[in-house]
């Protein structure tokens, strides 16, 4: 009688692992494409765009998708390890006594390792703006608003985290991104 219901649900199982492996197939192809990526995210939220203002809706909805992006990028410029944090492990541990054995050189070299990675960043955005655009499909989430109340909030929310953020970055000194630093290697690749 109930032969069936076991094998639908193996089927079930047996397609999510398939699509699963399909979309997996296609984020490894994107990869090393960068810059396609990141053009191909701009379009998405500019179709986006243009659906909330044609629509003149779901302003709460476009709110929330501004605040995530910016806790992304915040966690895209910042440290894995937090410059602050380790200075004050280093003073906690000089307080309690004994002789403390240097642990690192000043001219060291420390490669800048991200909070969140590039590939992480652009994917956990792009799934949120198609999420985003989604629940624009949907009345339920277009709570009525004034939004230029949510958008003078938002810029005025993005200005100050940004001057903290760039005051840490000034104060640990770390530059998140590759402009003016050296490259080597640029050059002509054939070395034989």
């Amino acid at each position: 009688m109930n032969s069936d219901a076991p094998e639908e649900g193996n089927a079930f199982w047996a397609q999510k692992s398939a699509l699963e492996q399909r979309y997996q197939a296609i984020l490894d192809k994107a990869t090393p494409h960068t810059k396609e990526r990141w053009a191909f995210t701009g379009v998405v939220l500019l179709i986006y765009f243009i659906r909330v203002l044609f629509a003149q809706g779901w302003y709460i909805v476009t709110y929330a998708l501004g605040i995530y992006l910016l806790n992304l990028f915040l966690a895209f410029l910042q440290p894995k390890i937090d410059p602050s944090l380790e200075m004050d492990m280093e003073a906690d541990s000089v307080e309690e006594g004994g002789p403390v054995l240097p642990t690192r050189s000043d001219d060291e070299f420390r490669p800048f390792v991200r909070r969140l990675p590039e590939f992480k960043f652009w994917h956990s955005a792009t799934r949120s703006i198609v999420i985003a655009f989604f629940c624009t499909l949907f009345r339920v989430f277009d709570i009525p608003v004034f939004w230029p109340i949510l958008l003078v909030y938002f810029c005025v929310l993005f200005t100050l985290t940004m001057k903290r953020q760039i005051k840490h970055m000034i104060k640990y000194r770390y530059i998140p991104f590759n402009v003016g630093k050296k490259s080597y290697g640029g050059g002509n690749k054939n070395f034989s």
